[in-house]
């Protein structure tokens, strides 16, 4: 095969799968765009969790909402923490009127460790972040760390 017959190959190949998807482009095209590209992703929030001599700390990245957004729930051993926020804004100008409707949840459930002092669970937000602090039972806190020996 000669390498001008491999390059019409290689030139056909994509213009087959342009003209195939091509339909796609265009139902989806937004003024250069793709829509699927402007939509919104669904949005889970960051978590780390940090664990201390005295208490788990669960901190939540949460910017754009208020404190009475959370829903922190303890049933059994599961740990949920849910919110819900609504935004809605418009805007008059001369015979138009523009309205928008912002809206975001999330549900983030986490089992907890029996040495939790579920009880005692405190929550605070501020600055964008959720922070929660699990403090462990007393007899969690006497166990002592030990390293265990990779054979």
């Amino acid at each position: 095969m000669s390498n001008k017959s491999l390059m019409r190959r290689a030139e056909f190949f994509p213009s087959v799968f342009n003209d195939f998807f091509k339909p796609w482009e265009t139902l989806f095209d937004t003024n250069g765009g793709s829509l699927l590209a402007n939509l919104s992703p669904i949005n889970i929030p960051a978590v780390n969790v940090v664990e201390n001599k005295n208490n788990y700390e669960i901190s939540v990245a949460a910017p754009g909402m208020k404190k009475d957004d959370f829903r922190i729930d303890v049933e059994g051993n599961v740990l949920t923490i849910s919110a819900e926020a609504e935004e809605k804004k418009e805007e008059k100008e001369g015979k138009y009127t523009r309205k928008e409707y912002n809206y975001s949840s999330f549900s983030r459930n986490f089992t907890l460790p029996d040495w939790v002092n579920k009880d005692k669970i405190d929550a605070t937000y501020e600055n964008g972040v959720l922070k929660l602090e699990l403090p462990k039972t007393e007899e969690a806190k006497k166990i002592a760390p030990r390293h265990i020996s990779v054979k």
